[in-house]
């Protein structure tokens, strides 16, 4: 855990200019308290211990403004610029450097069990006001622009996501404008190619070729 704390310690100086010295991101930086309470908690909650994850990260909501469920699974050099209002559900996972902005939710859409948050990538920003929601997948090198909101799309490598819903405006470096794919139409697009193949090969079974020659 101590190489995850100090890559949270450098995330802190590396991202916010406002933190001129180490005994300043000790004592003044209340989001990396939040992370450092939840490294704890989750440690304490993959081993089973019950009721004290979530009673610990309550206090720790109450104590910095910064809701996250003991179940997220979160990656080193993980930073919150100034924090309040930051809420991350159970099972949501973010990978390794990255940052995430005041009022930003990674929340749910379906009451049921099992991965119902957003899974984010490595080296991503969400910028003020985001809310992700759903068993979204964030890939890697993403930027979302401040108050955005994507429910149920996920989002490739390497863009640059804004608006409301969600649009892609920049994707690998070039210009563009593309609205976000429904998990609900991809699966259609997925079960209709599916059926045009089995369609093909029926077609085929029926009308098989002839072998007599001409």
């Amino acid at each position: 855990m101590l190489p995850t704390i100090l890559a949270d310690l450098r995330a802190v100086r590396r991202n916010d200019p406002a933190a001129h010295n180490w005994l300043e991101v000790l004592f003044c930086y209340t989001t990396f308290y939040a992370i450092l309470i939840h490294r704890i908690t989750r440690l304490l909650w993959k081993i089973g211990i019950p009721l004290l994850p979530r009673f610990v990260s309550q206090i720790n909501r109450f104590l910095t403004g910064v809701e996250i469920h003991p179940g997220a699974t979160i990656g080193k050099g993980f930073f919150i610029d100034h924090g309040m209002g930051v809420v991350i559900g159970e099972t949501a996972e973010i990978g390794e450097n990255c940052i995430i902005f005041h009022n930003v939710t990674l929340g749910g859409t379906k009451s049921v069990h099992g991965r119902r948050h957003p899974k984010i990538g490595d080296n991503c920003l969400v910028g003020t006001g985001t809310s992700l929601l759903g068993p979204i997948l964030i890939g890697s090198e993403v930027k979302i622009g401040a108050a955005s909101t994507v429910i149920n799309r996920n989002i490739p490598d390497h863009c640059t996501v804004v608006g409301v819903p969600g649009r892609i405006v920049h994707y690998k470096g070039l210009r563009t404008n593309i609205p976000l794919p429904s998990l609900e139409y991809e699966t259609l697009e997925q079960m209709h190619e599916y059926m045009s193949v089995m369609l093909a090969q029926m077609e085929d079974a029926a009308h098989p070729p002839s072998n007599e020659a001409p």
